[in-house]
């Protein structure tokens, strides 16, 4: 960002001024006196002034001095000649335009002062024009957002300004818009094309804050440029840029790339909070078919339409228990990067994200939405609903889950097809039955269908009836009442003796009790019901006892 060397010539108090070399293609960003020694003192593209005091006469001296000024990339070297020095020896002038130096010669009675507030006002308007034709682009980005126009948009008008092939992905590395990127160097960085990727040390030199956060690669024999899109802390997307061949990068342009990053991350705020407020309609919508009863009418019908759903197919119901093994730190995708700042939501993500994958694999619709930690599903059923096209549809979502999520299973209760249409909320509460019931038997990630619980729903029934109650009650009493005191989990144990036909041995393992310990246990249970575990009718009422106590708290949870 400076003035061309052929203006900065053309001020007046430079008229008197006497160049000696040809006036060379160069920016003047400053201007100072300096004499020797030069040191670091001059800075690359800088007007330097000097009365050659110290080495007028000596002529190596003042050689060394111009060699010092050229190792600093100075744009123009000027002497005060009259006093100690009265002529720029032509060695000197050879040197200089050996190295595309201008020199100047400026008569002893023109004022440094009056050259430097010249200069400095010079490159003072410059940067203003400049400034204000880069905040012109910054507004023109912005309002290309605000106007509901895109990323390729974006991507044109950085283009049209800078010359630089640019393309922006998302945080996914999908590629959303391209202006004369290389798309090989796309899929090179990607790891969708074989190819020799190297991080390596970017050239850009400039004073500008944004360099340090441009990340180089070397792909081949060519070099592109990343630029990571953040918005809140979190990782939005990427700008990838590559200069032509031989193009200068500039510190305007850079300041152009800091303007298109913003542009691009209030685009990715914009689009997420569009996303969040679909999904958030959507979730409802779902939620209040699943768990009230609603009219089909065509008011409901066309609210579904709009959302992107079509009630007049059959539907299967899937409720399931979402259950976290791990701390949320833990459960991340496969690039590391959670899309949302809640752990729940970023699982919810996926879990949707996986849903409506195996819907499209299967070829039907798929409805998904979240009441807390449980999901509920609706797939489009085939004529049969058969549970075979459920089971199908419930391993390719966890096959693919299960890799993204650590430390997660989900228990699902699944409804019956039957007459399907348009029956939403029963689905849902044959589904959630189902469940419920099936966390009472199957271990975690299981799976019941409502059609395999008629034995308990006959049993819930019964459960009703005052009599039976108080059956169960006098049965069960002593052995809950002694559970909670002596934290002796008897009823469990019965339950897992029952479930391994009364066999000792296979009970004790899967207690990881010892056997004498096991026995201790099962007399305790004898003696606190007046009931023998050998007699078959008392073996009979235990268990018909525990699995009504069991199913009363499924329908009504806490104790009986």
């Amino acid at each position: 960002m400076g003035v061309p060397v052929e203006e900065v010539l053309k001020l007046p108090m430079l008229e008197k001024a006497n160049v000696q070399t040809p006036v060379y293609d160069r920016d003047v960003e400053w201007i100072s006196v300096i004499e020797t020694p030069v040191e670091n003192f001059v800075r690359n593209n800088e007007f330097v002034l000097s009365t050659g005091v110290g080495c007028g006469e000596n002529i190596p001296a003042l050689e060394a001095y111009v060699k010092d000024v050229i190792r600093s990339d100075a744009s123009i070297l000027a002497f005060a000649t009259g006093r100690h020095l009265f002529k720029i020896p032509d060695r000197i002038i050879a040197l200089a335009e050996q190295h595309e130096l201008v020199l100047v010669e400026i008569p002893w009675e023109v004022r440094f002062a009056d050259i430097l507030q010249g200069v400095l006002q010079l490159i003072n308007e410059e940067k203003q024009k400049v400034h204000k034709h880069v905040e012109g682009i910054r507004q023109e980005l912005i309002n290309c957002v605000l106007n509901g126009k895109g990323l390729q948009e974006i991507t044109t008008i950085l283009y049209q300004y800078t010359g630089l092939p640019n393309a922006i992905s998302d945080h996914l590395k999908h590629i959303r818009a391209n202006q004369h990127f290389d798309s090989s160097l796309i899929d090179a960085l990607n790891g969708r094309k074989e190819a020799v990727v190297s991080l390596i040390e970017h050239p850009f030199h400039l004073e500008h804050p944004l360099t340090h956060f441009i990340e180089a690669y070397q792909i081949g024999e060519e070099c592109c440029y990343q630029l990571t899109i953040l918005s809140n802390y979190k990782k939005q997307g990427y700008l990838l840029f590559q200069p032509e061949k031989d193009q200068e990068v500039t510190t305007e342009m850079m300041t152009i790339l800091e303007h298109t990053l913003t542009a691009c991350a209030l685009y990715f705020v914009k689009e997420n909070a569009i996303e969040m407020t679909e999904i958030r309609l959507k979730d409802n919508f779902l939620l209040d078919l699943a768990k009230q009863e609603q009219r089909m009418d065509k008011q409901l019908l066309s609210k579904a339409g709009l959302l992107g759903y079509d009630l007049e197919k059959p539907y299967v119901c899937f409720v399931g228990e979402v259950l976290f093994h791990q701390p949320a730190s833990r459960s991340v995708g496969n690039d590391g990067q959670l899309p949302s700042s809640s752990s729940l939501q970023s699982r919810n993500y996926y879990i949707q994200k996986e849903a409506a994958y195996a819907g499209h694999m299967v070829g039907r619709q798929v409805m998904t939405t979240f009441d807390e930690e449980r999901v509920i599903i609706f797939l489009e059923a085939d004529k049969e609903g058969s549970e075979e096209a459920a089971n199908q549809f419930l391993d390719l979502v966890e096959r693919r889950l299960f890799e993204l999520l650590a430390g997660v299973t989900i228990q699902w209760g699944i409804s019956c097809h039957k007459d399907g249409y348009q029956v939403f909320h029963h689905s849902y509460e044959e589904a959630r039955t189902a469940l419920q019931m099936g966390e009472q038997q199957n271990e975690a990630g299981g799976r019941t269908f409502f059609k395999e619980t008629r034995m308990n729903r006959l049993l819930m029934a019964l459960s009703h009836k005052k009599e039976i109650e108080e059956i169960v009650q006098d049965t069960l009493q002593p052995l809950i009442d002694y559970d909670q005191k002596r934290q002796a989990e008897l009823l469990h144990t019965f339950m897992v003796y029952n479930k391994y036909n009364s066999n000792v041995s296979q009970t004790s393992r899967a207690l990881n009790l010892h056997r004498q310990s096991l026995l201790h246990r099962l007399r305790n249970i004898e003696q606190l019901t007046g009931l023998s575990l050998l007699n078959a009718d008392d073996l009979f009422l235990l268990e018909l006892s525990v699995r009504l106590w069991l199913l009363k708290k499924v329908e009504k949870p806490g104790p009986l």
